[in-house]
């Protein structure tokens, strides 16, 4: 089983990520490595942040390696929040607050529609790979389900009458945005380990 570093101690990603690498690739975190270093995000867009992780890594431990950097875009608000998804509100991670924020900005609002992205930064052997992924879909008025994170409870995806925090793991890796770009990912390192 080859190792890969995914250039995140967040949890939750790890896990929704290695329960779609199934048995090919052994994913490691941050902490795996011994990296307590805080990568500044100071890009201005996804791919810029991606490559900002994945970039860090491959330099300094010379691993191969991806990162990642996903936000939530909403139509209304000039696909706020964005790269800025995460600190929203301010405090970085706080959850409840960014999405008060987002209720309250979109207060009488018609258009709801938003989605979420994710894209990847692969370096694999010293190259650099970009995969990326989006579900379309609208914000509630309020929040609905306990599963999830971050902004989950109030997205609800296209085609579906619940949100992301209603919907089980296993449901919610197979249509969302980072389990798309994590799809394409894994075809790519598929058609590695053949090649």
């Amino acid at each position: 089983m080859q190792q890969l570093v995914f250039a995140t101690n967040n949890a939750h990603k790890l896990e929704e990520l290695q329960a779609k690498a199934g048995d090919h690739f052994k994913l490691l975190s941050l902490n795996d490595i011994n990296c307590h270093d805080d990568i500044e995000e100071t890009g201005l867009t996804f791919n810029q942040n991606a490559s900002i992780k994945s970039r860090y890594i491959y330099e300094r431990y010379n691993l191969n390696c991806f990162g990642d950097d996903s936000g939530l875009e909403i139509d209304a608000l000039n696909n706020e929040p964005g790269i800025y998804s995460a600190r929203y509100a301010g405090e970085h991670g706080n959850h409840a607050a960014n999405m008060d924020k987002v209720l309250e900005k979109l207060k009488g609002a018609d258009n709801r529609k938003a989605r979420f992205r994710t894209v990847i930064s692969l370096i694999w052997n010293g190259d650099e790979h970009f995969f990326e992924g989006t579900v379309p879909g609208t914000i509630r008025t309020e929040r609905c389900g306990t599963a999830g994170f971050g902004y989950d409870p109030i997205f609800q995806p296209d085609g579906y009458g619940i949100t992301f925090a209603e919907m089980s793991m296993e449901e919610k890796n197979s249509i969302s945005h980072r389990g798309r770009a994590v799809d394409q990912l894994i075809a790519f390192l598929n058609a590695q380990a053949k090649a």
